[in-house]
């Protein structure tokens, strides 16, 4: 059996249990619906339409579950396709979506490069596969191939710098325990991990913690026999390749070079000789913490226009926070911290602009938020401005005119 097919049959991940079902929904990104509409549709997508989506490498379900819990709650009727090489895999994923009640899917066992005949989608969300693949340009192009021309896609690769230490010890647990059956593997893998010097990178990188978690979350992260990282540089690069184009990082501001460098002209007017790749793959390697890369992307020739504006008739919707409480504390202190992955980045925000935050209800559009603050639209776009950029940048807040 081909070993990642074995890996993944061994060991179904991520690790879930479907009774769980009856208590939680796990939900992230990509492919928050609302993140869709926000990153894709400009925030214009009209949610009554039915819309087909695959999940490509579906694992478990956790994408599969979520995208059809949400769009079920919404009254979207979607046609959503799952698939996966790892029956082992698919019989969970299908008892968590038996266990919700939910329909409208479509359960196929297959590898991710039989994509395009399946049909052409709206959607495809893609994470943790790309980077297994033998050939990931082979990937990437099934999937493009696979793409309705004014969809668009969410990605999460494995990224090289936060995993420091990661790809070391993969190959060191290769060389010794390759031959072995996958739980002899785990067993021994974990007696030595136990025992690594604190000289191994591995041991001083804070960011990586799924071999803490679970079985499958140890042999994913490190005895994994396929697993080659991208860069920024990279990931734009197999994008390109397979007619793509990164509409947007799930969280832009992470890779936005100015804020790890000190405040100086002279740095600045190198940064201006820099273009957007070059620029984020900057950030990336001056970070340093980035373990995963998650963005969305279209076709070529759409990803710049795909992305929602703030213009009066977008409907903001804030994620993860309250409007009230974060307008009292930008009132107060101009800003807030905001902690991601492990890392808190200090998100400046006039005082001002406080009444604006307090009304980003989900409900209402921005041409009324500025009605409701008593300013004309060229006074609010100034004052609104760097709350778009910033809590945008920090996937804090979205647009959709349709979705609640």
């Amino acid at each position: 059996m081909d070993p990642v097919k074995r890996h993944y049959e061994t060991f179904p991940y991520p690790e879930r249990n479907p009774a769980d079902e009856a208590r939680r929904l796990i939900v992230g990104s990509p492919s928050q619906p609302l993140e869709i509409d926000h990153f894709l549709f400009r925030g214009q997508r009209d949610w009554s339409a039915p819309f087909r989506a695959l999940v490509a490498g579906g694992g478990t379900g956790d994408a599969l579950i979520m995208l059809a819990q949400i769009l079920r709650d919404a009254g979207c009727p979607a046609d959503i396709t799952y698939l996966d090489t790892s029956a082992a895999s698919r019989a969970i994923a299908e008892a968590r979506a038996q266990a919700r009640g939910l329909t409208g899917i479509r359960f196929r066992t297959g590898d991710l490069l039989t994509a395009p005949d399946l049909g052409i989608f709206d959607y495809i969300d893609c994470c943790g596969v790309l980077h297994h693949l033998p050939e990931p340009q082979a990937g990437f192009a099934a999937l493009s191939a696979a793409l309705d021309p004014a969809g668009g896609m969410g990605l999460m690769v494995y990224a090289p710098y936060g995993r420091t230490g990661v790809y070391p010890l993969q190959q060191a647990l290769r060389a010794l325990l390759a031959d072995d059956e996958p739980s002899q593997q785990l067993k021994l893998a974990k007696q030595i991990v136990g025992q690594l010097p604190a000289t191994n990178w591995f041991t001083r990188n804070t960011f990586v913690g799924d071999h803490t978690a679970s079985d499958a979350g140890f042999y994913d992260l490190l005895l994994h026999s396929q697993d080659r990282p991208f860069d920024v540089t990279a990931l734009d690069g197999a994008l390109a390749a397979a007619g793509l184009a990164r509409v947007s990082f799930l969280q832009a501001e992470r890779y936005n070079p100015v804020r790890y460098l000190p405040k100086s002209a002279d740095i600045d007017a190198r940064l201006a000789r820099l273009d957007a790749t070059g620029r984020a793959a900057l950030a990336e390697r001056l970070a340093g913490d980035m373990k995963a890369h998650v963005v969305y992307a279209a076709k070529a020739d759409r990803a710049a226009q795909a992305m929602a504006q703030p213009t009066t008739a977008a409907v903001p919707h804030l994620a993860a926070v309250a409007p009230g409480p974060l307008a009292q504390q930008i009132a107060q202190q101009g800003g807030f911290n905001c902690d991601t992955g492990g890392v808190s980045y200090r998100v400046e925000i006039p005082k001002s602009a406080a009444p604006i935050i307090a009304h980003l209800d989900g409900h209402k559009p921005l041409a009324a938020i500025a009605e409701a603050v008593r300013l004309d639209w060229l006074a609010f776009s100034t004052l609104f401005a760097p709350v778009h950029t910033h809590l945008t940048g920090f996937n804090l807040l979205r647009y959709s005119k349709s979705l609640r």
